[in-house]
């Protein structure tokens, strides 16, 4: 993946969805910074979905609790 179709899959997710930082407010810079960290160690995965062809970012909890459902259904 080209590094901007990366910053546009990271940039367009910050808008959707508002990423909430607690008390202290990061300016969108440091969003796209912070979640380029955690892609970097892997916290953070890209996902497609090919039903609504969209790509989200999950955490790792979060993609895992996705794989579990998805397998027990």
């Amino acid at each position: 993946m080209s590094s901007e179709v990366l910053q546009q899959i990271i940039e367009e997710f910050i808008l959707r969805e508002g990423t909430d930082y607690g008390w202290h407010e990061f300016s969108f810079e440091e969003k796209k910074s912070h979640i380029y960290k955690q892609l970097e160690v892997e916290k953070i995965k890209i996902i497609y979905d090919p039903n609504n062809e969209s790509i989200t970012l999950l955490t790792k909890e979060e993609f895992n609790k996705t794989l579990l459902a998805f397998k027990q259904s």
